[in-house]
């Protein structure tokens, strides 16, 4: 169980401004990867990367928005001219608009698709391009949801878990993919429970956002934990499917 092959190797991170994208760039940082931060609000990650200066591997800030395939494209073109070819990816990024079914906002059910769905599969398209194009053992993981797995009772929720059960999907689609073209690229789907991050306050109503107040959750390092675990696996062990959920949660 080891990091030390990816030691100074590039690992794209999206959504790195907060949560566990943050979590997980601090955690492959200090373990001297070089990391590539995607985010909107990139200012954030600059104020990270200060943090990290001292640290064994070093943070780089790329602005991006990930609802725009244009913008997805030419950030991977420049983090590939100017830090190297990419042998992590990390699809973190996600949102969940407060909405519904039966009188929802359009608008609302685009961004979640776009984001959630859409963007993970064009930086998993790039990624896979320059790990071919360098002969790379690379290794993706995505952060899915254990609502991509079974909806919960959650209102506001109606279409966030149909956008993670495509993750769950286009996981073990891809992983066929990769093994039938015989490529050396592990894929990994991470289905967290709740886990605290600012993913309600950004996405939900204060009323909305006061159902989540008190309920017990995971906190954004034990999921970075839980990545730095999956990275280190020998090369023959592919975890494909890995779910964690705080003790004692019902479901």
């Amino acid at each position: 169980m080891s990091l030390d092959r990816f030691v100074g190797k590039v690992a794209v991170i999206t959504g790195t401004s907060s949560g566990i994208g943050r979590a997980t760039a601090e955690a492959l940082v200090k373990r001297g990867l070089i990391v590539a931060g995607l985010a909107r609000r990139v200012e954030r990650v600059e104020e990270l990367a200060k943090e990290l200066k001292n640290e064994k591997g070093k943070l780089y800030s790329f602005k991006t928005d990930l609802t725009k395939e244009d913008e997805i494209i030419s950030t991977f073109k420049k983090i590939t001219e100017t830090l190297g070819p990419i042998h992590v990816l990390i699809n973190n990024a996600g949102v969940g608009p407060e909405t519904n079914l039966i009188d929802g906002d359009i608008s609302k059910w685009r961004q979640t698709l776009d984001t959630n769905v859409l963007a993970l599969c064009i930086a998993t398209r790039e990624a896979i391009a320059s790990m071919k194009a360098n002969n790379i053992k690379g290794h993706i993981i995505h952060i899915n949801s254990t609502t991509g797995h079974y909806p919960i009772e959650a209102p506001g929720l109606s279409v966030y878990p149909a956008s993670k059960y495509a993750v769950t999907a286009l996981t073990e689609s891809l992983r066929r993919e990769i093994n039938r073209n015989k490529l050396p690229i592990k894929i990994t789907s991470l289905s967290p429970g709740f886990v605290k991050t600012e993913i309600i306050e950004a996405n939900f109503s204060a009323k909305g956002a006061e159902r989540f107040k008190n309920r017990p959750g995971l906190e954004t390092e034990d999921i970075a934990d839980n990545i730095v675990y999956v990275l280190s696996t020998p090369e023959h062990v592919n975890i494909k499917e890995l779910t964690v959920m705080i003790q004692g949660q019902l479901g």
